[in-house]
């Protein structure tokens, strides 16, 4: 992603995921195996993704990967 506006959807849609499980940054960020740092610039658009973190989150918020990359399709819905 280098659109600044779907890096900013991705961080938006991010936190959406992690607050409906009732995750602290903190708490997806060791599930994860991240720096909380990573969830804090995702979320605040502040970092590029890479699909090496993309693959933790997914696994950490018990999604697949695809559902977590086709986060605009799902934000219409």
């Amino acid at each position: 992603m280098k659109n600044p506006a779907e890096i900013k959807s991705f961080g938006t849609y991010l936190r959406k995921l992690r607050e409906e499980q009732e995750l602290s940054q903190q708490q997806l960020a060791d599930i994860a195996d991240v720096a909380k740092i990573t969830v804090q610039r995702i979320e605040n658009a502040k970092f590029t993704v890479t699909l090496d973190v993309m693959v933790s989150l997914s696994k950490a918020l018990n999604i697949s990967l695809s559902e977590l990359v086709n986060f605009k399709i799902q934000k219409k819905k």
